[in-house]
């Protein structure tokens, strides 16, 4: 049997297997199908700016060739991570002298500098070009605002596993795929590829093209599901420490803290954890949660905290999930209370609005003669004079004389 991957040059399986036409495209059918805004595009005929936003293997790269090479248009594309600013503007140059509308299809946009980004801002907002850009950023981050509100931001969201098992399935009876290497995969490992992919297309074909390449060579390449897992084993976690996904699971962690759900503290934390976040960077947000979300409503939870830093730098990897995940259960169950971010918020109000208000004769310090016959710290009462260490003494200044910011209830409330 011809081995299908001898040839030296020959593209991997996600690149083989891309749709050549629309009909073949799968999933995003929030775009796609019924009234979905791409589709009713593509049916009129008119195409315009738009960037796909989402997680990799979803179709973003893909939708965008698709379209760039529909009937009446004419395509130009490049890459942010290649091209300069001479580039867009020999596009544009060509797209100008064009018979038909120009397609100017830019993968990772989010990697384009503003001036890049700036060169080709005049002829999307003139119709020039059609821009449609590709990216894993965020672009309210990542485009400049008056490029993002000359386009529509579409969302590209994980493939359900209904739609890789088609994906999966496609690539093992068509040609373009592993058909010639006569691949035998039950239903149950297509399955299990498909749910363990995490919604990435493309990560579903390299296993399985790993999977039937590296298989015995017999009749059939039979693939059984302890191969696969073998596979996946390793199979490194979804997580840019310097991207959305990291802001996302440290949102989803502190939100479990804050709601005392121990389960899906412990549950984020592995999450970053095994993908490689900092710890450091985890226990920094622990020590700010415990003031600002337990306070004094348990005081020991911040002494925690800076002692789980202590423990975190002493003991280092491995083990250091154990501080972590004691802290966070401790956290999570704690009582609540937002009194020192509520109470600091208040008083902040009244100095951005009052500016630098004097501060009360008698409050002030008076280390000379000078000062006291001034009336520096006249009429200050030592409180440890007075029954108890208490006295009742204006502390403010007179134009807040009597202000709460302080108050028992919101921002304080213990965990029923």
């Amino acid at each position: 049997m011809q081995n299908l991957f001898a040839e030296k040059k020959r593209p991997p399986l996600a690149e083989r297997m891309r749709p050549a036409v629309l009909d073949e495209f799968v999933g995003q059918t929030h775009l796609l199908s019924g009234k979905g805004p791409i589709k009713e595009a593509v049916a009129k005929g008119e195409l315009h700016s738009m960037i796909f936003w989402g997680p990799p293997g979803t179709g973003k790269t893909t939708l965008a060739r698709l379209l760039s090479s529909l009937k009446g248009y004419r395509s130009t594309s490049f890459s942010a991570v290649l091209s300069g600013v001479s580039d867009v503007r020999r596009a544009i140059a060509e797209a100008n002298l064009a018979k038909d509308r120009t397609v100017l299809f830019i993968d990772e946009i989010h990697r384009f500098n503003k001036a890049q980004q700036d060169a080709f801002l005049p002829y999307v907002e003139d119709g020039t070009i059609i821009l449609i850009g590709v990216t894993t950023e965020n672009p309210s981050f990542e485009v400049i605002s008056p490029l993002l509100s000359r386009t529509t931001v579409y969302v590209f969201y994980p493939l359900l596993k209904e739609e890789i098992r088609i994906i999966i399935d496609r690539a093992i009876t068509d040609e373009r795929g592993l058909r010639g290497l006569n691949p035998d995969i039950a239903e149950n490992v297509r399955d299990y590829i498909a749910e363990i992919s995490g919604g990435d297309g493309r990560v579903a074909l390299n296993i399985l093209e790993f999977a039937v390449i590296t298989a015995e060579k017999r009749d059939k390449r039979t693939i059984m599901l302890n191969r696969i897992k073998e596979i996946v084993k390793e199979l490194p976690l979804i997580y840019d420490k310097k991207g959305e996904e990291h802001y996302n699971l440290i949102s989803a962690f502190i939100k479990s803290l804050r709601g005392s759900d121990p389960d899906a503290a412990v549950y984020w934390l592995a999450r970053m954890l095994e993908a490689g976040e900092s710890p450091l960077f985890i226990v920094r947000r622990m020590v700010i949660f415990a003031a600002e979300d337990v306070g004094n409503a348990d005081p020991q939870a911040l002494t925690l905290a800076v002692s789980c830093k202590d423990a975190v730098h002493f003991v280092g990897r491995p083990e250091d999930y154990l501080p972590l995940s004691q802290t966070a259960i401790y956290l999570a169950n704690a009582p609540k209370s937002n009194s020192a971010l509520i109470t600091y918020k208040k008083a902040l109000e009244d100095v951005k609005k009052y500016g630098a208000l004097p501060v009360p004769l008698h409050l002030r310090n008076a280390p000379t003669s000078l000062m006291r016959d001034l009336g520096y710290g006249k009429g200050y009462k030592y409180p440890h004079n007075f029954k108890g260490g208490r006295v009742k003494e204006e502390y403010l200044p007179e134009k807040l004389k009597g202000k709460k910011y302080y108050v028992e209830g919101p921002g304080n409330v213990k965990k029923q």
